[in-house]
């Protein structure tokens, strides 16, 4: 029986022994009784430093066991969870999407069609100058969302129909102050690029990189890069992608559609300049930035092409004044084994972005220009949107756009006029 145990027992004994032994006391002999007490009675046990010494011991060695415990199931758990140095940011995307063209359409584009896009990026270092890039994403902002020939092609749309995939995933790093190198299964030449291209954010894909035209227009495949930059604002870059499951014809083959392209620039604070050579081969013909009367290497799915693209981007010294950042963009492309008469193709944009004007990080856009036409096209395509963008708080933006073109297929008097309301929330 432990200490503390003993005491309470003993006391209740005495509560009930003292008014028993008032009244026996006249009967009987208390000194005797005592006496006998005297000489059977176990020797008590005394309180000093040492009396609960066992117990304490036992305590500490129960709670010892239980953070013991807690440590193992922690460990546990880090070795199923993140790395420390990996970082994760998710998006989504709510968009409504309305459209009219002038001609009647057999492809259903005419219609109110809802969709969402969701997206995951993940950021992971292992020597803290490297990068691991992820991006998952899905979505089914499909048909009316991603129709390239009149430009309805959104920068929210998949066409992924609600199946969650690795959209990109490459890894990058570095090799000295000034050169940077990248490879990977999913990546776009575009984010291998050394200058930035254009500076202007639009809603419809087609208005992406100053002109999403054939000078800059990707596809997600296999691919390496390298750039070098210098701290005076220069900077030199080279990449290639190749379709290596395209038809089972292998990576960077000579029947796999390859994009080269080669990049110079010079970037300052306000102001950037840069022109880009890309040289497609075996067909490449992935374009958002184009009529539908335009065929890329023309008649030739197995031609090649160069492309030629200027840039350049301006921007104010402060936001919130009635002067936009402007953002230029000029293509030329020349065609192999094409007729005299369409062995040649133009392109050009124009972006205007005014920023902090009515409240804080909201944003005005406006782009326009002409996708690229062969020169032997009867009919000028046009294409625009207008957009406001405004944050509701700090994670939620809402931007009403209206876009549209005229001739936008290539085909005169085929005019398109579409609104969207999209809903970003970041978390």
């Amino acid at each position: 029986m432990k200490l503390f145990q003993q005491l309470l027992v003993a006391g209740a004994s005495m509560s009930l022994i003292a008014p028993i032994a008032a009244q026996a006391s006249n009967v009987v002999n208390l000194e005797e009784i005592s006496s006998y007490a005297r000489s059977n009675k176990k020797k008590s046990s005394r309180l000093d430093s040492k009396s609960f010494i066992n117990e304490v011991n036992d305590d500490i060695a129960k709670y010892r066991g239980q953070v013991d415990d807690l440590d193992s199931r922690q460990n546990q758990f880090e070795a199923g969870s993140f790395s420390d140095t990996t970082t994760a940011d998710q998006k989504v995307v709510f968009g409504l999407m309305a459209t009219d063209h002038s001609a009647v359409q057999a492809d259903g584009t005419d219609d109110l069609s809802a969709a969402y896009q969701y997206t995951m990026n993940l950021n992971t270092s292992f020597t803290g100058d490297d990068n691991l890039y992820v991006r998952l994403r899905t979505g089914n902002s499909t048909g009316n969302f991603v129709k390239k020939d009149f430009g309805t092609y959104l920068s929210m749309g998949t066409g992924y129909t609600d199946a969650l995939k690795v959209d990109k995933i490459w890894y990058t790093f570095p090799l000295g102050e000034s050169h940077t190198f990248w490879v990977g299964p999913k990546i776009e030449n575009y984010y291998m690029h050394g200058t930035t291209p254009s500076i202007y954010k639009p809603v419809t894909k087609q208005f992406t990189l100053g002109g999403n035209g054939e000078a800059y227009g990707a596809s997600t495949d296999a691919g390496f890069g390298w750039a070098y930059k210098n701290e005076n604002g220069f900077a030199l870059s080279s990449n290639a992608v190749s379709k290596q499951n395209e038809g089972g014809k292998g990576i960077f083959t000579n029947e796999a559609a390859t994009s080269w392209a080669t990049q110079a620039g010079y970037t300052t604070d306000q102001w950037s300049v840069s022109a880009i050579v890309n040289l497609k081969y075996n067909g490449w013909s992935d374009t958002y930035y184009h009529s539908k009367g335009h065929s890329p290497a023309p008649a030739c799915s197995t031609c090649n092409y160069s492309a030629l693209g200027l840039r350049s981007w301006w921007r104010p010294t402060s936001t919130g004044t009635g002067m936009p950042s402007i953002s230029l963009g000029l293509d030329a492309t020349n065609y192999d084994s094409a007729t005299a008469a369409s062995d040649s193709s133009t392109a050009w944009f124009a972006g205007l972005t005014w920023q902090d004007m009515f409240q804080p990080d909201d944003r005005i856009g406006i782009a326009f220009g002409s996708p690229t036409k062969n020169e032997d096209e009867s009919v000028d395509p046009f294409a625009y949107e207008a957009y406001y963008s405004f944050k509701a708080n700090d994670s939620v933006t809402i931007t009403p756009t209206v876009f549209g073109g005229s001739n936008r297929n290539g085909t005169d008097g085929d005019d398109v006029f579409g609104a969207i309301l999209e809903t970003t929330l970041k978390f």
